[in-house]
C-alpha cells in the first residue's frame, strides 16, 4: 500500500538537529546536505510511484522520497551500496540529507532499496514509462522556474558509458554460454549429457581458448555450432524459461545458420554491433568510433546555455544504445525537448547530430541549428542558398547574387556566363555550363543543410563557442565512471545512473549559486525557515516547561494520601 512520507516535516524537540549545540546547528544550515534536503529531497513527487504499490489495505511502503534521495547521494558521492548505508546509519549529515530525525532512524533496509529498483524496471518494462526521468523532469522544471533560466538557447552532446562486462572474444563468449548453460541442468540432466558437455565445463573459458591457435579457431567455430545445433533441438524446450537459455538462443541465432539442417558459422562480417557483447549484460552493444571501442550504452545530455544565465541546468537526458547515430537520438529527442522548454530557439550541436531529419525538425519547430564541425570535405565553391519567400531563394556565390526559379521538381539559380567564365572557381563550380548561364540546381533539403552548416556565422562571435562547455558537463558524468565504466549493467541501471547523476549536477550548481549569491531565493527561504523554526521550537520549548511546571505545583499543594510512621 502506498503512503506518502511526510515525518521529516515535524522535527522533535529531542530530534538529532535539536540536540546538537548551536554552532553545529549553524555548520548544519551551511551544509551541501541541508540545501539538498531542502531543494531536492522535499520536492521529490512521491505520488507518482503510488501506482508501484497495491491499493488494498496492507503494509506501507518505505519513504520513496529516502530510496530516491538515496539514489541521488550514492551516485553524486560514487558510493557503493554498502557504503551507501553506513552512511546513512553513523553520518550526521546524510540523515539530515534524507530528512532523518533521530540518531537511530534507518529508513529502509537493504532489501527494501532493491525491490524498489526491480518494481521501477518492471513497470517500465510494461508501461515504458521511467519514473526516475518523471522526477528528474519534475526537479528541473521547479528550479528552471524558480531561478528564473533561459531555456531559449541550448547545447548538446552524447557520451559512450561501457557497461561493466568482461571484454570476450567471439569464442570465448560462446564458450562461456556453454559453461553457463550447463550449470543450470538439472542433476540427472548434467549427468545423462555429461559427455557432451566435459570438454568445456572442466575450465573456464578463458582457459580454454588460451592453448588455441589461430588457425584452430575455424575448425572450434564449426564444432560449437554443431553443439549448439544439439542443445536448442534438445534441451531448449525444457529450459526456456530460463534467462541464460533465452541469451543462448539469441547468440545460437546471431552467430549461426541452418541450412539444410546443416549448421553454418556465419562470417565476422555478416555480425552485427547489435549481438550479444556478454551474458552479464544483453542490451550492451558494440561500437567502435575513431579507433576507441565500446560495449554498452550512450548517454545523451541537453542542457541551457545562455551567456547571461548564472547557472546552466541539464534539462534532458537520454539512454540508447551506443551504436546509435548521434544525428538519430536527437531526431527522437527533439519533441520531447521542445515539450520541456517550449521557447528554445537555438540549439549548439557537433557534426554527429546534423542530418536531413533533424534540419526538417529544426525548421518546422522554429529551431535555430549551429553545428560547430561539419562532416565531410568542405565545398570547393562557398554557395551560399537564403530562402527570400516560400518558393523563392537567393542564391550567390563569391562573385555573384541571384534569385532562384522554381522547377518541377527543385529548384534552379541562373549565373552570367561571362562572369563566371572570369572566375578562378569556375572549373570548380558545381554549377552546370549551359549555352548562355550556369545553372546550379538545388533543393529544399540542400537550403535547410546549409542554413545548418552556416547558421554559426550569423550569430554574435561570443556565442559560437557556446558548445564546447558541455564537454565539462560531460566530464561531471564519467569522473564518477571508473576507466569511462559504469559499475552496473544493463540499460535501465544505466538510465538509473544518468537520471540520478544529472538531479545532483543541477543540485551542485544550483547550491554553489546559493552559497555565493546571498540575496537568491533559496537562501532568503533557507534563513526564514530557519528563523521561524527556531523561534517555534523555543515556544514549544517555554510552554511544555510551564505545562510540566504548572502539574508539578498542583501535585505538590495536593495532600499526600499517605501517612507515613515515624520511624522512632
Amino acid at each position: 500500500m502506498f503512503k506518502k512520507n511526510t515525518r521529516h516535516l515535524q522535527k522533535s524537540l529531542f530530534g538529532l538537529y535539536n540536540s546538537l549545540p548551536a554552532s553545529l546547528q549553524k555548520d548544519i544550515r551551511k551544509s551541501k546536505e541541508y540545501h539538498f534536503y531542502q531543494l531536492v529531497f522535499c520536492h521529490i513527487p512521491e505520488e507518482k510511484f503510488s501506482k508501484l504499490y497495491s491499493d488494498k489495505k496492507s503494509r506501507p511502503n518505505s519513504g520513496v522520497n529516502e530510496m530516491i534521495a538515496s539514489f541521488i547521494l550514492k551516485e553524486a558521492n560514487g558510493w557503493t551500496y554498502e557504503q551507501l548505508f553506513d552512511a546513512i546509519k553513523f553520518n550526521i549529515l546524510t540523515k539530515i540529507a534524507l530528512g532523518l530525525d533521530q540518531i537511530d532512524d534507518i529508513p529502509f533496509c537493504p532489501a527494501s532499496i532493491f525491490n524498489f529498483q526491480n518494481r521501477i524496471n518492471k513497470h517500465f518494462i510494461e508501461t515504458g514509462e521511467n519514473l526516475l526521468e518523471q522526477v528528474f523532469d519534475h526537479l528541473t522544471q521547479k528550479q528552471l522556474k524558480a531561478l528564473k533560466i533561459k531555456t531559449n538557447i541550448q547545447r548538446t552532446d552524447s557520451f559512450a558509458a561501457a557497461s561493466n562486462i568482461r571484454n570476450y572474444s567471439r569464442l570465448q563468449l560462446l564458450i562461456e554460454m556453454i559453461i553457463r548453460i550447463y550449470r543450470v541442468l538439472s542433476d540427472e540432466d548434467k549427468k545423462n549429457f555429461q559427455q557432451k558437455f566435459q570438454e568445456y565445463i572442466k575450465q573456464t573459458s578463458g582457459q580454454y581458448i588460451y592453448r588455441l591457435k589461430s588457425s584452430d579457431l575455424p575448425h572450434e567455430l564449426e564444432k560449437i555450432g554443431q553443439l549448439y545445433y544439439w542443445i536448442y533441438d534438445n534441451l531448449y524446450s525444457q529450459y526456456a524459461e530460463y534467462n541464460i537459455f533465452q541469451a543462448f538462443e539469441r547468440v545460437y541465432t546471431e552467430h549461426f545458420t541452418i541450412v539444410k539442417d546443416k549448421v553454418t558459422v556465419k562470417t565476422a562480417e555478416e555480425l552485427s554491433s547489435n549481438c550479444v557483447q556478454s551474458p552479464d549484460d544483453l542490451d550492451a552493444t558494440y561500437r567502435n568510433k575513431n579507433g576507441k571501442t565500446s560495449k554498452g550504452q550512450s548517454i545523451n545530455i541537453v542542457e541551457t546555455a545562455h551567456p547571461d544565465n548564472e547557472a546552466n541546468l541539464i534539462v534532458d537526458v537520454a539512454v540508447n544504445p551506443n551504436n546509435k547515430d548521434d544525428g538519430k537520438v536527437l531526431d527522437e529527442r527533439l519533441e520531447t525537448i521542445k515539450e520541456k522548454t517550449p521557447d528554445i530557439e537555438e540549439l549548439h550541436f557537433d557534426g554527429a547530430y546534423g542530418n536531413l531529419e533533424n534540419d526538417k525538425n529544426f525548421e518546422q519547430m522554429g529551431i535555430t541549428p549551429v553545428q560547430t564541425a561539419v562532416k565531410g570535405r568542405e565545398a570547393a565553391v562557398p554557395i551560399e542558398i537564403v530562402q527570400a519567400k516560400d518558393n523563392e531563394y537567393t542564391v550567390s556565390c563569391p562573385h555573384q547574387t541571384v534569385i532562384s526559379q522554381p522547377t518541377p521538381s527543385r529548384h534552379k539559380a541562373e549565373f552570367d556566363l561571362s562572369v563566371c567564365a572570369q572566375c578562378s572557381y569556375f572549373k570548380q563550380c558545381p554549377a552546370k555550363t549551359m549555352k548562355n548561364s550556369k545553372t546550379f540546381y538545388f533543393t529544399h533539403d540542400d537550403y535547410l543543410r546549409k542554413k545548418r552548416q552556416r547558421a554559426i556565422y550569423h550569430i554574435p562571435s561570443e556565442r559560437r563557442k557556446l558548445r564546447s562547455n558541455v564537454e565539462a558537463t560531460v566530464h561531471e558524468f564519467t569522473c564518477k565512471m571508473p576507466q569511462k565504466k559504469l559499475k552496473v549493467r544493463g540499460s535501465f541501471k544505466a538510465s538509473v545512473f544518468a537520471f540520478t547523476m544529472a538531479i545532483a549536477i543541477n543540485f551542485g550548481r544550483i547550491y554553489r549559486l546559493v552559497t555565493t549569491k546571498p540575496g537568491d531565493f533559496s537562501f532568503i527561504f533557507s534563513k526564514l525557515f530557519d528563523f521561524v523554526k527556531e523561534r517555534l521550537t523555543f515556544f514549544l520549548f517555554l510552554f511544555r516547561c510551564s505545562v510540566v511546571k504548572r502539574y508539578f505545583m498542583n501535585f505538590m499543594a495536593k495532600p499526600c494520601p499517605i501517612r507515613l510512621k515515624p520511624v522512632f
